[in-house]
């Protein structure tokens, strides 16, 4: 790996059996193993037992401003981070990072050619489950598996910075200018496997009720609710007219603003609205077999 850019990956989990193992994989390709670190709070599925990176294990806060807390901690140690490393990146266990592929041969290399953005935007696509996909093979990549994608404004999040500005609104801010790179992409794959979603978002919402934690997010949606979501999206879309997503600069320009509060984020409809409202693409082929 050359020694040209030190690029760290961080992220939070808790009971992320399923993703984080792909997490692992991606970032360590991108970063490098030894450059991964797990921020573990309070996991009981074993998920983060003999990972191959370092593993930063936290007592559970319960209730106590869950999300203002977990971006405290994320935001104070990639703070630290930064003292070793040029630029350090934040993704949720179930989000993967990619420079596109046709410019650049991986995230450092994308990263070499700004040198001077303090804080890089990515632009979010949420991979959907399209009817008749059968379930993923968790021995092959996700992409290519998956075809279909809704484009997110709220998901262009500020993934990748070299300055020690924290993380605000759940990673979807920050507290600097940033703007959305048309070639980072965000691919989440919450809704990319119906079972999956099921199953992750019942396990959310017993814990929000049992602890009080993040009950202003998507979270708040039982699991059945999020597979219905899936099913009304899909229904009714007609594969012949499903294009592939476009990077379009112009409108990337225009997501992120001011807050009131003096922070900046993307601005747009809630994921649920998104996911309802925004048109069915497909990831573009040159992505496939990339996670």
């Amino acid at each position: 790996m050359s020694p040209d850019l030190r690029l760290a990956a961080l992220t939070m989990v808790r009971d992320e059996q399923t993703m984080l193992p792909r997490w692992v994989a991606h970032y360590g390709r991108e970063c490098g193993v030894e450059n991964l670190f797990v921020i573990d709070d309070s996991s009981s599925d074993g998920s983060t037992d003999d990972l191959p990176c370092s593993v930063i294990r936290i007592p559970s806060w319960g209730d106590k401003h869950f999300e203002t807390t977990r971006m405290r901690v994320v935001s104070s140690f990639a703070a630290g981070l930064l003292e070793a490393y040029d630029a350090v990146l934040f993704a949720d266990a179930d989000e993967f990072l990619l420079a596109d592929p046709a410019r650049y041969g991986g995230l450092r290399e994308l990263l070499l050619d700004r040198p001077d953005r303090d804080v890089v935007g990515a632009q979010g696509l949420n991979v959907v489950h399209a009817p008749g996909e059968p379930a993923l093979d968790p021995g092959r990549p996700v992409l290519g598996q998956r075809t279909w994608a809704k484009f997110v404004p709220l998901m262009c999040k500020p993934a990748i910075k070299r300055v020690a500005a924290p993380w605000v609104a759940a990673s979807h801010g920050t507290t600097v200018p940033f703007e959305v790179d048309p070639d980072l992409y965000l691919f989440h794959l919450k809704f990319a496997e119906r079972d999956h979603l099921r199953t992750t978002g019942d396990h959310r919402k017993a814990l929000v009720e049992a602890e009080g934690r993040a009950a202003a997010t998507a979270w708040q949606y039982a699991g059945g609710d999020l597979v219905d979501l899936v099913d009304e999206i899909t229904r009714d879309v007609d594969p012949g007219t499903v294009e592939p997503y476009r990077s379009r600069p112009r409108q990337l320009a225009k997501i992120v603003r001011p807050t009131d509060s003096g922070t900046y984020r993307a601005h747009g409809r809630r994921q649920v609205n998104a996911m309802r409202g925004q048109p069915m693409v497909t990831v573009p082929e040159r992505f496939h077999n990339l996670v």
